[in-house]
C-alpha cells in the first residue's frame, strides 16, 4: 500500500480551537508508528498539485483567490473555512498526493493507497471553498483517472460524517 503525504500539510492551521487541526494528521502518523506499519507501507512523498490541473476542476478566481489570501497572511472564507499562510501550498500537497497515487496505481506500484493529508477536500465546488475544504483533491484525483488513465468509471468513497457535496456536484 501506498501512504502519501507531506509534511508541509501539517502546517495549514485554522485557529487553536477549530476542529479540522494539524493534530488530526499527527494522529493518523502516530496510530501509523503504534500499529508497527511503517514497514508496510510505501510512503511517498506528495508533491505540489500543478497550478494548471487545479484551474482545471476549479475557476481561475477560486485558485487565485486562495492563494492571495494566503500571502496576505490568511483569513476566513467562510465560518468553517479558514485558511493561513501556508494553507496555499499545503492545498496543493493534499490535491498532489490524490495525483501522484494515480499516477503510481497506474503503473502498477502498488493496488492501493492512502492520502494522508490537510486541508480535506470534499465539500469544495468548482467555484467556491467550504467546509474546511480549500480545493477538491477528491475531484482532481478521479478526473486524472479518468481522463488520463482510460478508467471510464471511478467509485468515491467517503467516510466523512457527511457527504462531499462539492464531489457529488462535480460528478452530478
Amino acid at each position: 500500500m501506498l501512504f502519501v503525504t507531506n509534511d508541509r500539510c501539517v502546517e495549514h492551521t485554522a485557529g487553536e480551537m477549530h476542529p479540522e487541526s494539524p493534530q488530526r494528521l499527527r494522529a493518523v502518523f502516530a496510530a501509523l508508528d503504534r500499529a508497527d506499519l511503517r514497514e508496510a507501507v510505501t510512503l511517498v512523498e506528495a508533491p505540489k498539485a500543478p497550478l494548471e490541473l487545479l484551474a482545471g476542476v476549479h475557476t481561475q478566481d477560486l485558485v487565485d483567490m486562495i492563494q492571495a489570501v494566503s500571502a496576505r497572511g490568511g483569513g476566513r472564507i467562510d465560518m468553517d473555512t479558514v485558511v493561513a499562510p501556508a494553507s496555499f501550498d499545503a492545498a496543493r500537497y493534499a490535491a498532489g498526493a490524490g495525483l501522484e497515487s494515480i499516477e503510481r496505481l497506474g503503473r502498477g506500484e502498488a493496488d492501493t493507497a492512502f492520502c494522508a493529508v490537510r486541508p480535506p477536500g470534499h465539500h469544495a465546488t468548482k467555484a467556491e471553498s467550504m467546509g474546511f475544504c480549500l480545493f477538491n483533491n477528491v475531484v482532481l484525483g478521479a478526473e486524472r483517472a479518468r481522463r488520463e488513465h482510460g478508467l471510464g468509471r471511478v467509485a468515491v468513497v467517503d467516510f466523512d460524517v457527511h457527504h462531499g457535496n462539492g464531489t457529488q456536484a462535480a460528478f452530478e
